[in-house]
């Protein structure tokens, strides 16, 4: 028998958790640079978060195959309640040293990493569970990532303006609170759930690294797969670079300064999430082939090259509004993906090693973009991020391989 409340409350957590970690993005800097009226201490903190997030998401593999995704969800999420809440509770009693500040940022980051990985690994079960097509789930989570996002982040800025740092950091612990009580009431149905529950997977009794090792194999062996990390690798880079270097220093050189900015981004994300709900309702029907290089061909170059040029206000937000729109197709598509092509005894440690490694090159991105406007100027940046891009998104065009992201494979159902 299907149901979809797990489906639906998996969605409804996603949206409260993806919103509360928005208000840490925001919350936590602020209240170290407020603090202690240091950059470098507050880029310290963020790398304190960032680090052990990217590596744990990386090596929780196992242990969500092993424990159960939901479990893991659950766990991490209450966990991370309780050490995000501890934050603006010690300051409250004047003892948060800075090194304990930066010790709880980083067991809050090593709790979401596996945290976020389990909740992704519980896509195939809520499928299942749902009788509904993978591209409907992962387009619901993509138009929910991009709701939480640009929602989240207006939402943190007016709270931790109007309220304080640390009141925004005890809504962020709520958040997870209120993430994982949700999870617990609305995924019963999954608590049996090989993927999502209590499973006996295959080779659950060998050692930890020969577990993680047997994850490795698998993506490294499935050239798509494999394909599509390193390519989400390098576009994450780029667009890390684009969003935290060029278009400020784009908005800096015009004279359109922060409001310019904001509406950019806003527009760019109100339209990928009409894009994302489009695809949820009709994906599974459309070519995967062509929408992703459709997709990648209008929400990839052209907003460097509108930049790089100097176009107009009205033009950019015009590219923008494509470029989201196009944009909101991809997740689904790569998404809906990456999980047919892995059997479920291994969905835990493949999916958390593709997302690790999708992240592994962000925080270079900033650095990259001060690199190429500092030694070539903006628009001469602007143009080689926008030719990267085009390179690295297009490249599947001349590789047969690629053509399998038409296939959609029945999952490889455990026995």
């Amino acid at each position: 028998m299907t149901t979809r409340v797990p489906l639906y409350g998996w969605l409804t957590a996603e949206a409260v958790s993806l919103t509360g970690t928005r208000v840490s993005m925001i919350a936590i800097p602020w209240f170290v640079l407020t603090t202690t009226d240091s950059p470098t201490l507050t880029g310290l903190v963020a790398f304190a978060e960032m680090a052990p997030l990217v590596v744990m998401k990386a090596l929780a593999g196992p242990l969500i195959d092993r424990i159960g995704a939901r479990r893991v969800a659950i766990g991490a999420d209450l966990g991370s309640f309780v050490v995000v809440g501890l934050v603006p509770l010690l300051h409250l009693f004047g003892a948060l040293t800075f090194p304990a500040l930066l010790g709880l940022v980083a067991v809050a980051g090593a709790l979401r990493g596996p945290g976020d990985g389990a909740k992704g690994a519980m896509v195939p079960a809520l499928v299942r569970h749902g009788g509904v097509p993978m591209e409907r789930a992962t387009g619901l989570s993509a138009a929910v990532e991009r709701t939480a996002s640009m929602v989240g982040t207006a939402f943190a800025g007016a709270l931790v303006a109007l309220a304080g740092p640390t009141t925004a950091l005890v809504v962020d612990a709520g958040s997870f609170l209120l993430s994982g009580l949700i999870l617990l009431a609305t995924t019963r149905a999954l608590a049996g759930d090989r993927i999502a529950g209590d499973p006996a997977a295959e080779g659950d009794d060998a050692p930890y690294l020969t577990r993680l090792r047997a994850g490795w194999d698998f993506l490294r062996q499935d050239k798509v797969l494999l394909g599509i990390c390193v390519m989400v690798a390098l576009t994450n880079l780029i667009d890390q670079a684009f969003t935290v270097v060029l278009v400020p220093v784009w908005a800096k050189e015009t004279g359109g300064g922060a409001a310019a900015i904001g509406l950019l981004f806003a527009v760019f994300s109100g339209a990928s999430i009409g894009g994302a709900v489009l695809a949820s309702a009709f994906a599974d029907r459309l070519p995967r082939y062509s929408t992703y290089l459709v997709a990648f061909l209008v929400g990839g170059a052209p907003r460097f090259l509108v930049l790089a040029f100097d176009a107009p206000l009205w033009a950019v937000l015009a590219v923008m509004v494509a470029g989201g729109f196009a944009s909101g197709f991809i997740n689904p598509v790569l998404g809906a993906v990456i999980f047919e092509r892995i059997p479920d005894h291994l969905v835990g440690r493949v999916s958390a090693l593709n997302t690790a490694l999708c992240w592994s090159l962000i925080p270079l991105g900033g650095v990259v973009g001060g690199l190429l406007i500092g030694g070539a100027g903006l628009s001469l940046a602007m143009l080689a991020c926008g030719a990267a891009y085009f390179a690295v998104t297009m490249l599947p065009a001349l590789q047969p391989r690629w053509r399998e992201l038409d296939e959609r494979p029945e999952r490889v159902l455990a026995a």
